[in-house]
């Protein structure tokens, strides 16, 4: 990782020694860091994509359930920032709503289209907004979400963190949690992460790659969203079988972070969602299995 990064950590460093927790216990969880590229709308980084924005598609690829959040350029999100093996080029598409679903159900969905693929125009009456074609749904609510989606330009800035959770699925059958592995000060150690962070990343909207968190973080969400994604993968079995739903995905340590939409609008304040995907999928441009996941505290 880049070094100017890991010397960002030197204010969570100092004030975790001043607490008296041991070195190397400080330095072991400063060697979990990741990078990451937080996504702003102001300031002077490279334009790498941008928020809502006309709708895209190729010709076969569905009219999407959800709604189009962001626009990301492969090209302009190397790994050595996002410390994720996106596609060297094209163009990735975020779709969510940050609305609780049923039976751990997505919320939200991803695609990808390479560089260069011919993509029409299409209708942006989104059916988790207005229902289907025809119908008479009427949800004032979510209208009134969907309205305040930000339409602005994303410029990149390079971050780095360190794990915001503490906690871990236990290894015994049964178990519910325990400390983390291989760090026995890690609730102190996210304590002062949490009260330093602050000073130490920059402030965004949306983050690709890195750690995930939300205003509840006690165990990892990424791992939460993957268990969530093996139950509903489940449930669709369970109820159609023969499906494509045959097959058990990766277990939960082999997803990664791919974006966090810290959302903030009016109605939904305090929420967060997330766009999860096993990491082989994603070194092999497999974006069918990525599941979003929302979290809400209100």
């Amino acid at each position: 990782m880049n070094p100017d990064l890991i010397n960002r950590l030197a204010p969570f460093r100092a004030e975790a020694l001043s607490r008296g927790i041991p070195l190397q216990d400080v330095e072991a969880w400063i060697a979990t860091a990741r990078p990451s590229a937080t996504l702003v709308t102001r300031g002077d980084g490279p334009v790498v994509g941008r928020f809502g924005g006309p709708l895209l598609l190729p010709t076969d690829v569905p009219d999407p359930w959800f709604p189009l959040l962001a626009t990301l350029d492969c090209a302009a999100l190397p790994e050595e920032v996002t410390g994720l093996p996106l596609p060297a080029d094209g163009h990735l598409l975020l779709f969510g709503f940050p609305e609780m679903t049923y039976y751990d159900g997505t919320a939200g969905e991803v695609v990808y289209i390479p560089e260069g693929t011919p993509v029409e125009e299409r209708n942006t009456k989104y059916r988790c907004v207005y229902g289907e074609e025809g119908s008479e749904f009427d949800d004032s609510d979510t209208l009134a979400v969907y309205e305040q989606f930000p339409q602005e330009e994303l410029r990149l800035a390079p971050d780095v963190g360190v794990p915001h959770h503490f906690l871990a699925p236990s290894p015994e059958p049964g178990g519910e949690t325990v400390t983390l592995p291989g760090h026995p000060r890690a609730w102190e150690l996210a304590e002062v992460w949490e009260e330093t962070y602050g000073d130490i990343v920059v402030d965004g909207p949306l983050h690709i790659g890195g750690y995930a968190f939300h205003e509840c973080t006690e165990t990892d969400p990424v791992t939460d969203a993957a268990t969530d994604a093996e139950d509903a993968r489940r449930h669709r079995a369970e109820t159609a079988p023969g499906s494509a739903d045959a097959t058990e995905l990766p277990a939960p340590e082999k997803w990664v972070l791919l974006a966090q939409w810290d959302i903030g609008l009016n109605g939904r304040e305090g929420s967060t969602l997330h766009w999860v995907i096993p990491r082989q999928d994603l070194a092999e441009r497999r974006f069918d299995r990525a599941y979003v996941s929302f979290f809400w505290n209100p």
